[in-house]
């Protein structure tokens, strides 16, 4: 029999960091909310403190901060006439699970989309011509403007401790920023982070070539910092363990250390953890949710009724929960027609690694998450897209998250990958050694979506959700666009080796492999219901008390890594429901 709890007003699905800042929202507006977090709770005490020692094994191949693939997963295939198979051993991106799901395991890379970001396709148009765009290529305008996210980009930067250096406050240019950013009403909540060797270098190297770099937006603390709610930071002390890890030391913004701490009191806040959300439960005519079904810490079938659903798992299976709930119209690729699953997209990254001789010293053990330096100037607008030949943008930077024995080694070109001349190429190349990575934006196709997976279930019964994707020409050009243009500036350097990994022509997307963590799309933000799934709230065109922020509402993915993005539109978001849904429940966007 099925337990059914007594009713609140918003039920929240994920406890990372959408999830957290709808919650603190709501609640500060004086709403009962529950979340709900399929994984354990976590925080930095017990859970990420000193003197427990920083384990690579346990972080980084046993992966004990992502979810288990064996209960809840994807298939993959490259196009719609291949066969998906299950993601079943962590490779290309980490989803994370328990209290504050990838938002405690991230870098702690804090950026603000660009503004020229939020108008691709009018942008193109504008520039180029309207037939310059690949006919399979579906990028679209944001239903918003940077101007309209300004005060939240601002907010959430001020929330996490962000470290960095402010480029153009109120339209006026400050030098050592970034001068292509969008205009801000103030600079960073704390200064940039100190550079390892590789970023000193990477100045050096950036202003010969004519670029213009600046310090990574980093969340990992360059000084001890209180946020707006109350919350305490500490330096970082560049351990190297941020990616894959909770920070040990309060220093990296997480939800567990920046949000979680202000609510967990709260008399209208609970959080149920080992909660696993089945489905969004809807009336008859599918107008409305009523609640949530999840199984409880015991197994349990529970049903939480509530008047507000807030879809705030990692993008993929926001996605996945829209459809399993037939929540809105599952995207067709053959007729081009419906909105759930469509717009699918990731993030183009591959890198340049330098080796030096025994006389510099660059220490990779060291690392900082988030900390480094990039430039903009092939990002945005400064790409000629009919000179460069793609869409899109990028950035080059010096990030040194940290390598270890397990994660980071690096060897120079010829050397093999075992026995004693590999250990040789490893005491040679460790310490002498850094890299540069390229980014770029990925841009969405017609043929590139999630939908539901007509073989394989998930251990709850439901089916997989299905992700169709593969590089187009198009990412493979700029990845080899900008692979040569990191390389062409790293030779003012003068390593004794170097090598890159620009996609080839032809390449097939590897699942295998690392890349990034940033999916987006699939549950996307439009202002057209027949190409969109979300209104410009976030608010599902369908099922008007259903809210879905995250990476799922990028329309395609700029050159940047999504977190700052994400929580802006969270607190945006948040906001219309305050202001707008709560005074008048209902659409906030009439088709």
């Amino acid at each position: 029999m099925t337990i059914v709890k007594n009713k609140v007003d918003a039920v929240i699905v994920g406890a990372g960091w959408t999830g957290a800042i709808m919650a603190k929202e709501l609640t500060d507006a004086g709403l009962s909310v529950v979340v709900l977090e399929r994984g354990p709770d976590r925080d930095t005490q017990p859970d990420f403190s000193y003197p427990r020692v920083v384990d690579e094994l346990e972080g980084s191949v046993h992966r004990k901060y992502l979810q288990a693939l064996s209960k809840e997963t994807v298939t993959i295939r490259h196009g719609i006439a291949d066969t998906a198979v299950p993601y079943r051993q962590m490779g290309s991106f980490k989803p994370g699970t328990g209290v504050g799901g990838a938002g405690s395991h991230w870098s702690g890379c804090h950026f603000r989309a660009l503004p020229e970001d939020f108008k691709v396709r009018s942008n193109l148009e504008q520039r180029y011509g309207k037939k310059f765009i690949p006919s399979n290529m579906t990028v679209q305008d944001f239903p918003i403007t940077y101007e309209d996210l300004e005060p939240h980009f601002d907010h959430f930067e001020y929330v996490c401790g962000t470290s960095g250096k402010a480029g153009v406050i109120d339209g006026k240019y400050i030098e050592g920023g970034n001068p292509f950013e969008g205009s801000r009403s103030r600079d960073y909540a704390l200064g940039p982070n100190p550079n390892y060797l590789g970023a000193e270098w990477f100045y050096k190297a950036a202003k010969e070539m004519g670029y213009h770099p600046y310090p990574i937006p980093a969340s990992n603390a360059s000084a001890p910092y209180t946020n707006p709610y109350g919350c305490q930071m500490g330096p970082c002390n560049f351990c190297g363990f941020c990616s894959d890890y909770g920070c040990l030391n309060y220093s990296k913004a997480s939800p567990n250390a920046c949000i979680f701490p202000a609510i967990r009191g709260r008399e209208n806040f609970e959080l149920r953890t080992l909660a696993q959300v089945l489905k969004v439960n809807l009336t008859a005519d599918n107008k409305k949710a009523t609640g949530v079904t999840y199984l409880d810490a015991q197994g349990r079938e529970t049903e939480q009724p509530a008047d507000l659903v807030l879809l705030c798992a990692f993008s993929l299976f926001n996605v996945h929960m829209m459809l399993v709930s037939g929540i809105g119209t599952p995207y067709d690729p053959v007729t081009k027609t419906g909105t759930v699953g469509r717009n699918y997209s990731y993030q183009n990254l591959n890198r340049v690694v330098l080796f030096f001789d025994e006389s510099v010293q660059a220490n990779p053990f060291i690392g900082i998450g988030g900390g480094g330096a990039t430039f903009d100037d092939l990002n945005g607008n400064r790409n000629d897209s009919a000179k460069s030949g793609y869409i899109g943008g990028g950035i080059i930077w010096a990030r040194q998250p940290g390598a270890g024995p397990v994660r980071g080694i690096q060897t120079a070109p010829g050397v093999p990958n075992w026995g004693s001349a590999w250990k040789q190429g490893v005491k040679e190349a460790f310490r002498h050694s850094f890299y540069y990575e390229v980014q770029g934006s990925c841009m969405s196709y017609d043929d590139a979506y999630l939908d539901l997976d007509p073989t394989y279930k998930d251990a709850f019964g439901r089916p997989l959700l299905r992700m169709t994707f593969d590089w187009h020409d198009n990412e493979i050009k700029a990845s080899q666009y900008l692979v040569e243009k990191a390389t062409d500036m790293c030779k003012v350097l003068g390593p004794k080796a170097m090598k890159g990994d620009a996609k080839k022509d032809g390449a097939h997307y590897n699942v295998t492999q690392y890349q990034s963590t940033h999916t987006c799309g699939g549950a996307i933000m439009g202002s057209d219901p027949k190409t969109s799934a979300l209104n410009r709230y976030l608010q599902s065109w369908d099922v008007s008390n259903v809210f879905a922020p995250g990476a799922n509402a990028f329309p395609q993915n700029n050159g940047y890594n999504p977190t700052g993005m994400v929580g802006a539109l969270a607190y945006w978001c948040a906001t219309a429901i305050r202001e707008q849904y709560l005074k008048n429940p209902g659409p906030l966007v009439h088709a």
